[in-house]
């Protein structure tokens, strides 16, 4: 029977994490993985994480996995591919499936960082082919290049639901609706307006009720639901799409730990049955930790951290990490947790009803339940400013949710933007300061909030430079329509600038020509003539 000093099962960013802490401190560690390919979720994502640089903050999802990848062979973890963990014991023994053979290993203490499971949800006609889940659309895109569908309907606005809808339409596939049953958005809010303002519409309070096709999905019906969740007779909306991405949640994947004989214990907030841990990840069964979204679900960034603390824990007990470096680090990681879970969408927060951020300021109703804010809402929020008697180029930050994340604040060389030691706080604009214009908060910012406008680029025009992130790149002199936030064509516009730098991190910056009046409303750019929309 092989032996180790540490058995993580799962190769995702919890386990990777919990494994290169256990490594470095001289732990002998094995990962198991059921994939041809460890790194777990991280390549599919593409989009920039939130927080701050600590949390990897403005790096994109599978450039954090090759930096994972590139720890864990340099302290030695060995990984097992292709390994499937179908059974773990109060012994801390394992059983590993690898092709026609079952082998068994003994380890002095087994981190389980197997993650969670899309859920999924019933209706007529869910079975047909074209209907699928968020992971799996964001599988075909991210890692093999294959479009899901030409026209995608989206079941679920929480993160999930709106990152691969973004993705979707990066993809070059048309979403033609993202609906949910909640009556307001689930995720960050802007994640909602980036697909908002290429004109998706967001249907609350709203159920599929069947997808239909011969042998396939063709359309899909929806309808509206009352607050008693019951459809409303006559409400009846009909999609023409060839696939139903649905995004309703997540479950931890707990299986292996209940099998060990953990205490579990049913958490809603947390996913639905997880294992009882204490501070450092550890479970009622000395010696078996979980981490990451197995003991409840979180951000990526979370579960890295978790996976530390737990790799670091299983290290001291055994005698690798001395008490006092384990003390510090823990505090290092607990500091840097706390972080990430404080604000609007906190563990404790979710699925409570919140009219105002922490700073006190109404929330956006609009962006709530449409997707994007109203013009006449910015003006209540400190990183809004109208820029129309300026003379000089000014950011505009359209945040307004207390969403945990500063690079804006960090990538500044002015000092135009404040957020201060409370990564959630809103960002505010230092009135005298003098923006230069270098663009690279607009780049660094993970939701693709931010805005530089130039109101008096020449006469009856202003300039405003927009994130983007789509094929085929515009060039320099192109014409197209200037769309609002709700994806509105508001007038026509040009493109007088592309900037593509490394330090963008494929974030195009776009700046178009618009005139004066819509300034303060011009937010994305298609190319096109403007008569035709």
């Amino acid at each position: 029977m092989e032996h180790y000093d540490l058995a993580v099962v799962g190769a995702g960013p919890a386990g990777l994490s919990a494994a290169i802490e256990a490594a470095g401190a001289g732990m002998g560690v094995v990962v198991f993985d059921e994939n041809a390919k460890p790194g777990g979720q991280l390549f599919k994502q593409i989009h920039k994480f939130f927080g701050s640089k600590e949390h990897k903050a403005k790096t994109r999802g599978f450039q954090i996995g090759r930096e994972l990848l590139e720890e864990a062979r340099a302290v030695g973890v060995k990984a097992e591919l292709n390994s499937a963990v179908v059974a773990v014991y109060g012994n801390r023994e394992l059983a590993v499936s690898q092709g026609e053979k079952i082998k068994r290993v003994k380890s002095d203490a087994i981190i389980i960082a197997t993650g969670a499971s899309e859920n999924m949800t019933p209706f007529e006609g869910w079975t047909l082919p074209g209907v699928i889940g968020a992971g799996a659309a964001q599988t075909l895109m991210n890692l093999h290049g294959v479009m899901p569908g030409k026209r995608v309907l989206m079941l679920g606005s929480g993160n999930v639901g709106l990152v691969v809808s973004y993705q979707l339409l990066q993809a070059g596939c048309q979403v033609v609706a993202v609906a949910d049953i909640a009556r307001t958005i689930g995720g960050y809010g802007v994640h909602a307006s980036k697909i908002a303002r290429c004109g998706v519409p967001f249907y609350l309070s709203h159920t599929i009720i069947k997808a239909q096709g011969d042998g396939k999905v063709e359309n899909v019906i929806i309808g509206e639901t009352d607050a008693k969740r019951e459809l409303i007779p006559g409400t009846e909306r009909c999609f023409e799409a060839d696939t139903v991405c649905v995004a309703v949640g997540l479950s931890p994947m707990s299986q292996l730990l209940g099998q060990a004989g953990c205490r579990m214990v049913n958490e809603p907030q947390k996913g639905g049955f997880v294992p009882k841990v204490n501070e450092y990840g550890e479970t009622d069964i000395k010696g078996i930790y979980a981490a990451g979204d197995v003991s409840g679900i979180e951000e990526a960034s979370a579960a890295m951290i978790e996976g530390r603390i737990s790799g670091a824990a299983a290290a001291n007990a055994a005698g690798f990490m001395p008490d006092g470096e384990f003390k510090a680090r823990f505090e290092e990681c607990e500091t840097s947790l706390a972080q990430l879970r404080r604000g609007m969408f906190a563990p404790g927060r979710k699925g409570a009803e919140q009219s105002e951020t922490d700073e006190g300021i109404p929330l956006s109703r609009a962006l709530l339940s449409k997707g994007y804010i109203d013009e006449n809402e910015l003006s209540a929020f400190p990183g809004f400013r109208d820029c129309s008697a300026l003379s000089e180029t000014y950011p505009v930050i359209e945040c307004t949710q207390n969403i945990p994340c500063n690079p804006c604040q960090d990538v500044c060389p002015k000092g135009c933007i404040h957020v201060g030691n409370d990564i959630t706080a809103l960002p505010v604009l230092n009135p005298k300061a003098s923006c230069s214009a270098c663009g690279m908060c607009v780049a660094a910012c993970s939701g693709q909030a931010i805005f530089l406008v130039q109101p008096h680029y020449e006469p009856g025009y202003a300039l405003v430079t927009i994130p983007y992130e789509f094929f085929p790149l515009p060039q320099k002199g192109d014409k197209g329509t200037a769309l609002s936030r709700s994806g509105e064509a508001l007038c026509p516009a040009q493109v007088v600038d592309v900037r593509d730098a490394k330090a963008l991190d494929n974030t195009r910056l776009l700046s178009i020509k618009v005139p004066s009046s819509h300034l303060n409303r011009a937010r994305f750019f298609v190319k096109g003539d403007f008569a035709n929309g």
